[in-house]
């Protein structure tokens, strides 16, 4: 495997981004992606530090709009399908493990789905808007960065409850140590670069994960692909506003 193939196929997993051909990928390559999803979401926020910069002269709250359009398309919108299962799960399912992975394998999106949905990007919006009138833009990729190492965590330190298919090769393959301290790395130098607004969204982000690990654990004993992504747009959310409170208070 070359050097590049964990992060390209990261990439592939992870974004909508155009990756060269990489042929057939097998469960412990998929594993071996693990490593590079913090520098995944790098890329990501760096992808929206340029279109904030670019669309500057737009009044604030337009320009946090284009940006949380952007992070929505860069993933496809993955996150949010899994946030939306996830909320319609948790509430239906009404506390009982196999009625919330019952309905989490329904394809459909009820109203709490869909509130959900509009919750976060609603909040996104808001917190973005107020980092581009704080002038903490750097503070975006920060909370990129945090939602794909928060990922990488969850895989590694929780059960991935679904037989099969691409979360169970990455909980079982996923290489521990390099993982780790690629998440610690890339995540200590996009705080370092954004100062204590930065901080701040480490922080958020690192309360939320734990609390969301805890919720998944009490409930059905683990994570899936659908709480996997749930937890990437919590932690997200909560990376912003804890990096917005803290830029809009210096």
């Amino acid at each position: 495997m070359t050097a590049l193939r964990p992060l390209l196929i990261a990439i592939t997993f992870l974004t909508r981004l155009p990756v060269p051909s990489l042929g057939r990928i097998d469960d412990e390559q998929t594993g071996a992606s693990l490593v590079a999803y913090p520098l995944v979401g790098a890329i990501i926020g760096t992808l929206l530090i340029l279109v904030a910069f670019a669309t500057s002269p737009l009044p604030a709250l337009l320009t946090a709009a284009l940006v949380v359009v952007l992070w929505a398309s860069l993933t496809g919108a993955l996150h949010l399908d899994g946030l939306a299962d996830t909320a319609d799960a948790w509430v239906g399912g009404l506390g009982q493990r196999e009625r919330t992975l019952e309905i989490m394998k329904d394809p459909s999106c009820g109203p709490i789905g869909v509130t959900a949905i509009i919750a976060v990007l609603l909040l996104k919006v808001a917190a973005v808007a107020a980092l581009l009138d704080a002038g903490s833009v750097l503070a975006i990729a920060t909370a990129a960065v945090v939602g794909r190492a928060g990922l990488t965590l969850l895989f590694l330190t929780t059960p991935y409850v679904r037989p099969g298919g691409i979360g169970e090769a990455l909980s079982h393959f996923g290489p521990p140590g390099a993982s780790l301290g690629s998440a610690a790395v890339v995540t200590a130098l996009a705080a370092l670069l954004t100062g204590w607004a930065g901080l701040a969204a480490v922080a958020a982000g690192a309360v939320t994960l734990v609390l969301a690990q805890h919720a998944m654990s009490r409930r059905i004993g683990g994570t899936t692909g659908d709480t996997a992504g749930a937890t990437v747009e919590l932690t997200e959310t909560a990376a912003l506003l804890g990096a917005a409170a803290v830029a809009a208070s210096l």
